[in-house]
């Protein structure tokens, strides 16, 4: 999945102010700057700050020196070596981390950085220094609260994005050829009607410019990607929530009736046959070709796959995002837009910080309105004008994220530092996120319009999971790795009957590895969680 998301001015004047004054006398550092004859200029506190979603690129471009300008302190960025998750397990174990460290909020880690003191609380902090933290990110400080009650991260990519996720992915053209009262999107389709559909696109398709047709392909190295969409036309979610007791998704009637579904799309012949040894640049690649009809995933997925399509076909020709809907299931309790509203990241001032008062003013600049619209909008006058009192962005300039998105970023320091972002609109009723959401590619918009209303918080569910470096963490992991090697047999599996019997001996080799201790695990921190959200 990809990073798509993401108050006055006048109080950010005063705490730029504030913070350049007190840059100089911090721990009775001396950061002036001798200047000629009487005058002094002070200089820029540097925080060093770990990120494990940068490219290793300075803090140099223009809006960063617009910050640095803004805040009085500059950021020297750590660029993680290898795999960052082993990049912040050294750095915990040897003590020797940065002022800031920018984190998955799902790593094991984070857990560790908090108990073990590596993160200091934020509450105090963002109480004296944090006025637009507070009002920015609201109910979301209290659903990010550890245990303890205590803040000791900020959340990055918060509040519920409104986009969907997953989708039936479908060649518009030739679906309007197939079943023309669906091909706008506009009504959902049965899964009786997608398998009539592909039985119907396979008959009348043998080749397709002289290639064999493939009715459906799925990505075999994303097989979340797959579930997720099947799991969406069932109203599926995280966890089954059996009479109020949490248990793994698969144990929910429902999914079982799901998988049976795509065995017999794949026993008919109207799943490719190889899709499991499939690799995301191969399946790129088979879609590009034109010879494939649909695919489950994510709706930005096809990515440059569906790009060549567009070129060679127009824009019909393109892969679209559809709702499809399972027996019994209301359309609007589908789950195609699994979305976290606290966000992806955790965003902490380690103890080695020696200006955290400065830090936390860095933050609230950052996360106000106006930070925000300096990182993802970039400057006015230079890539936006006011206009009626609304943000309108050059128009060359928006056209050249979609010409090169990567050296846009790179020479505009525009959506290159994503930190405290917030998902959703601003004040004027327009994206916060300019560069994707100002202007809607068709494909997004036909997302919005057929799957919008699937969007659901899996807020409640995330991160429940036991600790790692406990027994039932690694019971967790062999649970884990059954349901992941059992599920592909049951969807290639020869018969129905086998198909059962693989999902069966799944469950017996589920309980037998002790499943339900670490549900018990998952239902006490769940528990825990719902104690801590509704306090104050």
């Amino acid at each position: 999945m990809k990073k798509n998301k993401l108050l006055s001015v006048s109080m950010t004047a005063a705490l730029s102010v504030g913070l350049l004054a007190g840059c100089g006398s911090n721990d009775g550092t001396d950061n002036t700057n001798k200047a000629a004859g009487d005058n002094t200029k002070q200089e820029p506190i540097t925080l060093t700050w770990f990120d494990s979603n940068t490219k290793g690129e300075p803090f140099t471009d223009a809006v960063a020196q617009e910050i640095t300008k803004k805040t009085g302190i500059e950021i020297s960025i750590q660029q993680p070596t290898g795999n960052p998750t082993e990049k912040l397990s050294l750095m915990l174990a040897s003590g020797d981390y940065p002022d800031v460290v920018v984190m998955s909020r799902g790593d094991a880690s984070l857990d560790k950085y908090i108990t073990s003191g590596a993160f200091i609380p934020l509450d105090e902090l963002i109480e004296k220094n944090g006025p637009d933290i507070k009002e920015m990110y609201g109910d979301t400080l209290t659903k990010t609260r550890y245990k303890d009650g205590k803040n000791y991260y900020l959340a990055n990519w918060y509040g519920l994005d409104s986009d969907p996720v997953f989708g039936m992915l479908m060649r518009k053209n030739l679906l309007a050829d197939l079943a023309p009262d669906k091909a706008d999107g506009r009504a959902p389709l049965t899964t009786d009607e997608l398998e009539a559909i592909l039985k119907d696109f396979k008959a009348k398709n043998k080749t397709i410019d002289g290639k064999e047709s493939i009715p459906m392909t799925m990505n075999g190295e994303n097989m979340g990607a797959n579930l997720g969409t099947f799991k969406g036309m069932w109203g599926l979610k995280t966890y089954y929530d059996n009479n109020g007791t949490l248990q793994y998704d698969v144990k929910d009637p429902k999914y079982r009736e799901m998988l049976l579904y795509v065995n017999k799309l794949y026993r008919e012949g109207l799943i490719e046959k190889e899709f499991a040894i499939s690799k995301t640049q191969t399946w790129v690649q088979k879609l590009a070709t034109g010879a494939v009809f649909s695919t489950p995933g994510a709706y930005w997925d096809p990515g440059n796959g569906n790009g060549t399509l567009k070129k060679d076909g127009g824009e019909d020709n393109q892969l679209f995002p559809y709702k499809v809907v399972a027996p019994g299931v209301d359309p609007a309790q589908t789950t195609f837009g699994p979305r976290s509203s606290l966000g992806w990241d955790a965003i902490a001032i380690t103890k080695n910080n020696k200006h955290p008062e400065e830090t936390m003013k860095l933050f609230n600049f950052l996360a106000s309105d106006e930070g925000q619209h300096l990182l993802l909008w970039g400057q006015e006058g230079v890539q936006y004008t006011m206009v009626d009192g609304k943000r309108q962005p050059d128009p060359a300039f928006l056209d050249s994220f979609k010409e090169n998105w990567d050296d846009t970023v790179k020479k505009s320091g525009v959506r290159k530092w994503l930190w405290f972002i917030k998902n959703g609109l601003d004040a004027n009723e327009q994206p916060y996120d300019m560069a994707v959401k100002y202007q809607r590619s068709e494909v997004d918009q036909m997302a919005i319009k057929s799957l919008g209303d699937s969007v659901w918080d899996t807020a409640a569910y995330d991160n429940l999971s036991p600790d790692g470096g406990t027994p039932e963490a690694l019971t967790a992991q062999k649970v884990k790795d059954i349901m992941d090697q059992s599920i592909t047999r049951v969807i290639i599996a020869p018969t129905e009957a086998e198909a059962n019997a693989t999902f069966d001996k799944m469950l017996a080799e589920m309980k037998k590895a002790g499943d339900e201790k670490v549900e018990e695990i998952i239902n006490q921190k769940y528990a825990e969680r719902m104690e801590l959200w509704n306090s104050k």
